[in-house]
């Protein structure tokens, strides 16, 4: 059974907040009660995310960038919490343009986590990333063991991590960081060069395309439903942080954010035709091109959630399976 403790009557502030991910966090905030800001510069998000949001007298939206550590000011003034999301994501833009990564994901990450100290926000709870486990081979992956990154997102996630480790210890700020492993489910793009797997596959088998999977299919992902990220960003805000300290040393206020099971992009890519083939028939014809590797691709990512079970009370409600389900009943009612 799901843990029901949620962030209630509180200002919560959502950087990234017209994005995938944020915006999912923005409305859940705002049914539960909340005053939320969004922090947001347009640059990946998108205002149509807010839709609802916009019509609520508890939402504020600041069209402002975390690399102005004035707007990151503006932005936190009376909040309680911060859930910040705003990050230039994607391993291969990295690698085309490390330094814009390097500047937002680094350099406005910092930024915002002073101006959160500065205003002596209870917790600061934060996007990482599986990608910050690099090239090593331990499977699943545990908190306190990583290897060296495969690319420049992966540094600027770790980085993050060690930023707040250091802001916790000098200054004092609670901060949580939580490792999300693949995360897909409504509004996550499937447009542009960087679009994620799920939605990119969704959208072209929907047009009768056929998708290019990157090798032999036999790469893994533990893909991760964003409901399960909704869930472990409110825990991650409100359990002690007393519980969390008692980790002890090693990442200790850093969690996995995952279903804990693997799927291979064959498995996927099937799974998607079984459903989408609900909505048309002839999606079921549809047959998948294999390409080359990807550059700074990890063959397989497989989480251990067992100290977020623990120490956050994490329980995942939606595997793949379900997870998929929800998603291709979303882009088929409103992309298609």
């Amino acid at each position: 059974m799901t843990d029901k403790r949620i962030i209630e009557n509180s200002k919560v502030l959502v950087t990234g907040g017209a994005g995938f991910i944020g915006s999912n966090l923005v409305d859940r905030l705002l049914e539960q009660g909340n005053q939320v800001v969004c922090l947001d510069n347009f640059a990946t998000g998108k205002r149509e995310n807010l839709e609802l949001a916009l019509q609520n007298k508890d939402f504020t939206l600041i069209e402002g960038d975390i690399r102005n550590f004035e707007d990151c000011v503006k932005a936190v003034k009376g909040c309680d919490y911060v859930l910040h999301q705003a990050a230039l994501g994607s391993v291969p833009r990295s690698i085309k343009d490390p330094m814009t990564s390097t500047d937002v994901n680094i350099g406005g990450f910092v930024k915002m986590l002073f101006a959160a100290k500065e205003e002596g926000v209870k917790r600061f709870v934060y996007a990482a990333s599986s990608s910050t486990y690099g090239d090593s081979t331990i499977m699943p992956k545990v908190e306190h063991i990583i290897g060296n990154p495969l690319s420049p997102y992966a540094i600027t996630k770790y980085a993050n991590e060690i930023y707040a480790q250091n802001f916790t210890d000098t200054y004092g700020i609670e901060t949580v960081g939580l490792r999300y492993f693949n995360v897909f489910g409504r509004r996550q793009d499937p447009n542009g060069a960087y679009a994620a797997v799920i939605p990119k596959f969704v959208m072209q088998l929907m047009a009768h395309e056929s998708p290019v999977i990157n090798g032999d299919g036999k790469f893994s992902r533990d893909f991760t439903y964003v409901e399960n990220v909704i869930q472990a960003n409110q825990l991650a805000a409100i359990v002690s942080y007393d519980k969390i300290l008692e980790v002890g040393v090693g990442s200790k206020s850093v969690f996995n954010v995952a279903y804990g099971d693997r799927t291979d992009l064959n498995q996927l890519f099937n799974i998607l035709k079984e459903n989408l083939s609900k909505f048309d028939s002839e999606i079921l014809n549809v047959d998948v091109i294999h390409g080359e590797n990807r550059v700074g691709d990890i063959p397989h990512s497989l989480a251990n959630i067992d100290k977020g079970r623990s120490i956050l009370g994490y329980d995942p409600e939606y595997d793949i399976r379900l997870g998929l389900s929800e998603a291709c009943k979303w882009y088929w009612e409103n992309l298609k």
